[in-house]
């Protein structure tokens, strides 16, 4: 009998979706949401992080003054609780899906090995 391995991606989405890192984050995302001034200095944290990744990846240089500008916002968004219980649960979140992703592409490892650094 073969498994249709898209059938157990949604069974897997499902499951992502009805665990508690997906819901703390949910949760935790919405109550930066309902607070405007979480909400302002948390889309102004994103939109620096988005710049300075474009930045990077189109090769141009990151001047001094965007890092302090980025560190100094990175400071005050540490301040607030609901954007350090965010960036926590995003954290976690991003913890299981490396976790995951490790154990589907276990049989690719399997064919080819791990990579040696």
């Amino acid at each position: 009998m073969a498994v249709n391995v898209y059938d157990v991606a949604y069974d897997l989405e499902k499951a992502v979706r009805s665990s508690e890192e997906y819901n703390n984050l949910k949760q935790a995302y919405q109550e930066v949401e309902a607070d405007s001034s979480a909400k302002e200095l948390f889309d102004k944290f994103r939109n620096i992080q988005l710049e300075l990744q474009q930045k990077q990846m189109s090769g141009q240089e990151i001047s001094q003054q965007e890092v302090e500008q980025a560190q100094q916002t990175v400071a005050f968004v540490q301040q607030n609780p609901k954007i350090a219980k965010l960036m926590e649960s995003e954290q976690r979140m991003s913890t299981l899906i490396a976790e995951v992703n490790k154990v589907v592409m276990k049989p690719l490892e399997d064919i080819y090995g791990t990579v040696q650094q």
